[in-house]
Parts: C-alpha cells; sequence; structure tokens
C-alpha cells in the first residue's frame, strides 16, 4: 500500500531496494517519526504504535481513519479549484472541521514545493507552490489506507515516550531528521530548527534501552562520521545504502547519495539474526 503523503527524506526508495531488512517476525511495531508512513503502509502491521510531534500530521491520520470520504471529496473540490491563485489562498485559511483541516493539509502537501512540510516562528505553513498540479491521484484509496489505520495507537508524543514503550519482540523503525555536528547541506541545517544534535544523542540512548529490553529496532541515518560515531557500541550493526538525492532545487546538486542503515538485529552485510524471542 503507498503513502498519501509525499515527505522529504520518506522511505519510498528504501522499501523499493531494501524490505529484506525488515524483520520476518515481530510482536507490536512502533514508528515515532511517521512523516508519510511508507514503511507502515508497506508493513501493514497487526498492532502499531504511530507518533509525531506534528499534531497537524497526526490529527490527518486520524481524521482520514474516522471520516475517509469526508475528506475524498473536499479534495475533489481543491483539485476542481486548484490554481496558483488558490493555493495561496487555502495555505493562509484555518478550517474548522476535522475532514477541511485534513484536506488542506494533504492539498498543500500535494501541490507545495517539494513536498515540503515547514511552518514559520507562528506555526504557519509557510512552502511556495510548486509545479504538481495533481491534487487526486490515479490510485488513491483513502478507504483502504482507513482500514490499515484502524486500531493503531497513534500519539503526538515525543519520541522518547513512543521508544521507551517498545518491550521484548517489538519492532521500532526510526527515521529522524538528518541532524549532524557540523554540516553546509541548507536541509540539515533547517532540520537543525526542528531536530538538534542533543536530540540526536537522546535518541540513541532510548534505542539502546529498547535493545536491552530486546526490542527489535532498525534506524536510519545521516551517513557522517559523528552518527557513526555515536552508534559504535558493539550492539549495533552499521552499513550504508544508496539512494538518490531528489530534494535539491539545482537538478545538478542531485544524484546518488548514501544513508545509514543502523540495526540491532541485522549484521554488518545486512543479514538477518535469529530472533531472540
Amino acid at each position: 500500500m503507498k503513502p498519501f503523503l509525499k515527505w522529504a527524506g520518506g522511505k519510498r526508495w528504501f522499501i523499493s531496494n531494501h524490505s529484506n531488512l525488515f524483520p520476518v517476525k515481530y510482536k507490536r511495531y512502533l514508528e515515532p517519526f511517521i512523516g508519510s508512513g511508507a514503511v507502515f503502509f508497506h508493513l501493514c502491521p497487526s498492532y502499531a504504535v504511530l507518533s509525531d510531534t506534528n499534531s497537524e500530521l497526526i490529527d490527518t491520520y486520524s481524521t482520514l481513519r474516522a471520516s475517509p470520504e469526508n475528506v475524498w471529496q473536499i479534495l475533489r473540490r481543491h483539485q476542481k479549484e486548484h490554481s496558483n491563485t488558490y493555493y495561496y489562498k487555502i495555505r493562509a485559511s484555518k478550517p474548522r472541521s476535522p475532514a477541511s483541516r485534513a484536506a488542506r493539509f494533504i492539498y498543500l502537501n500535494r501541490t507545495c514545493f517539494n513536498g515540503l512540510h515547514r511552518v514559520n516562528l507562528r506555526g504557519e505553513f509557510n512552502v511556495p507552490k510548486g509545479t504538481k498540479d495533481s491534487v487526486i491521484f490515479p490510485d488513491d484509496d483513502f478507504p483502504a489506507i482507513s482500514a490499515a489505520l484502524q486500531g493503531v495507537n497513534m500519539r503526538v508524543h515525543d519520541f522518547a515516550e513512543t521508544i521507551s514503550a517498545a518491550q521484548q519482540g517489538d519492532f521500532v523503525f526510526v527515521d529522524p531528521p538528518y541532524t549532524v555536528q557540523h554540516n553546509n547541506n541548507n536541509f540539515i541545517k533547517y532540520n537543525e530548527k526542528l531536530f538538534t544534535w542533543a536530540d540526536q544523542e537522546r535518541l540513541s540512548e532510548e534505542l539502546a534501552s529498547a535493545c536491552k529490553r530486546g526490542s527489535l529496532v532498525l534506524l536510519t541515518n545521516a551517513d557522517n562520521k559523528c552518527i557513526r560515531k555515536l552508534y559504535s557500541s558493539s550492539i549495533w550493526a552499521q552499513f550504508r545504502v544508496n539512494r538518490q538525492s531528489v530534494l535539491a532545487s539545482d537538478m545538478k546538486r542531485r544524484g546518488e547519495t548514501t544513508e545509514l542503515v543502523i540495526s540491532n538485529y541485522l549484521t554488518r552485510e545486512g543479514k538477518q539474526v535469529t530472533a531472540r524471542f
């Protein structure tokens, strides 16, 4: 099942090339940085805890679970009215109903620049209109999305609260904002406002504790020496994976790059070891 949102740093490419890295057997699925939920929708686990600090994002998931048809009808209206002027009108709007707020979130995500979600100091979405004009996609299946989210525990939480709930046999997939100690990448500099290096250190501590409780952990992060050092303990295996960079506005700056995969149930060659439960 495909995610209904586009998200900076989303893991569709990861699923397409590295789905063999997910554990075959686990109890609950926990994801503390849900974003577009690409891995969740790929696995469609029976029991899941999904969280994020972005309340609009979690509200959109919750509303789409409860009222997929209402959200769909409003999106159809957005598609009919979509234009440069209409985009900025909707961007400035503050809908009252949950379905209207969810439809606004999805509409802006699908038509803004590169699917970025960025807010100003007042918490207002401020990404300019992009080049994409499709609000409705041929493969949209909101009833199926709603069905996949039934029974899922969704929370507006700091990552620590979600990870601390992970127990023996649970699978924790973690894809945090890519913040490092020193980097000239403008996107990573923006992430520093949302997710600091201190948060990276705090995250590593929480994941180490989850490992001690018997959880299975898979983390993707920036391929940087400070991240490698942060996860240098013997409980972790690290290896690089290749991906195409698509965020840069200048096509010349787009190309193949690497990300770091860190896990406690994989070998350095990316092979799974026997589960411990």
